[in-house]
C-alpha cells in the first residue's frame, strides 16, 4: 500500500474521486496550508486530505461562549476537535488536487480542486501550523457485476433526478454520463441529495458493485418518498458547493 504525509482539510462534507471541490479558506490554520501547497511548483501536484467530521467543528470557535462568557476562542491546527483529533474524523477520506489557489487581498484563498484517490487515514499530526495527516490510499476493487449493476444504477438515477428536478427541468440523458462504473458510483454518490453518514458509507464501500448496490437501494427509496414532494431545483453532477473551512 502506498503511504503518504499530507495537509489534512476537514469538512462537513464528504469528497469523492472525481468530484469539484471549491473551498473559501480564511482561518489562519487553511491560510497556513494554502501557502506551503503554493510553495510546490505548478507542475507538481498539489494536495492534501479531505475527510469528513464526525464529531467536531468545521470552523473554530472565535468569540467566548454561553455560559463561559470569559472562555477564551481555541486556537491552533486542532481547534474544535479535541484532544486527540484523529478521533473526530471519518477514517476513510479522499485526495484533493488543488487546481487552483487563489490568494485574495485580505489574505484568504479562494481554492478550487478535484477529488482523486480515496485514502484511509492513519494518524494526525497536530504539532505544526495546520494538521497533517498520514495517509494509505486504498485501491478501487471492481467487485462481482458491477458492469451491470452500473446499468441499474444508470436508470434508478435517471428516475431519481427527474423527481428530484420535475418533469419540466432538463434531465440528464445517457450519452452525459460515464460508461466507467467506479465512476458512475462517485458520481451519483456525490449528486445523491444524503446526509453525510450514508455518503461516506458510500465512499467507503469495499469495492465497486457494493457501493452500486447501496446506491440502487437508496435511490429507489429516495424516488419513492420524492412522489410525494414538490419539485426541487436540477442537481449538478460534479460540483460541490463552496464550503467555508
Amino acid at each position: 500500500m502506498t503511504t503518504a504525509r499530507l495537509p489534512l482539510f476537514p469538512l462537513n462534507a464528504v469528497l469523492f474521486p472525481g468530484l469539484v471541490l471549491p473551498l473559501n479558506v480564511f482561518e489562519e490554520r487553511y491560510r497556513a496550508m494554502m501557502r506551503e501547497l503554493l510553495t510546490i511548483d505548478d507542475s507538481e501536484p498539489r494536495r492534501f486530505a479531505v475527510v469528513a467530521i464526525r464529531d467536531g467543528r468545521e470552523v473554530a470557535p472565535t468569540a467566548p461562549g454561553m455560559p463561559d462568557q470569559t472562555a477564551l476562542p481555541e486556537r491552533g491546527p486542532a481547534a474544535g476537535f479535541g484532544s486527540d483529533p484523529i478521533q473526530s474524523f471519518h477514517r476513510v477520506g479522499c485526495i484533493a488536487d488543488a487546481a487552483t489557489i487563489r490568494e485574495r487581498a485580505d489574505g484568504s484563498f479562494e481554492v478550487m480542486a478535484t477529488g482523486t484517490t480515496r485514502v484511509k487515514l492513519l494518524s494526525v499530526d497536530a504539532t505544526g501550523p495546520f494538521l497533517v495527516a498520514e495517509i494509505e490510499e486504498i485501491p478501487e476493487e471492481q467487485g462481482e457485476e458491477a458492469g451491470t449493476l452500473s446499468e441499474g444504477v444508470l436508470r434508478a438515477f435517471r428516475s431519481y433526478q427527474k423527481r428530484l428536478a420535475g418533469a419540466r427541468e432538463r434531465s440528464l440523458t445517457t450519452s452525459e454520463l460515464p460508461d466507467d462504473p467506479s465512476v458512475v458510483s462517485y458520481l451519483v454518490a456525490a449528486a445523491a441529495v444524503l446526509d453525510t453518514p450514508s455518503k461516506q458509507r458510500l465512499l467507503q464501500a469495499p469495492d465497486t458493485a457494493t457501493r452500486l448496490r447501496e446506491e440502487l437501494t437508496l435511490l429507489r427509496a429516495e424516488t419513492a418518498v420524492l412522489r410525494h414532494l414538490p419539485s426541487l431545483p436540477v442537481v449538478d453532477l460534479t460540483q460541490a458547493p463552496t464550503y467555508p473551512n
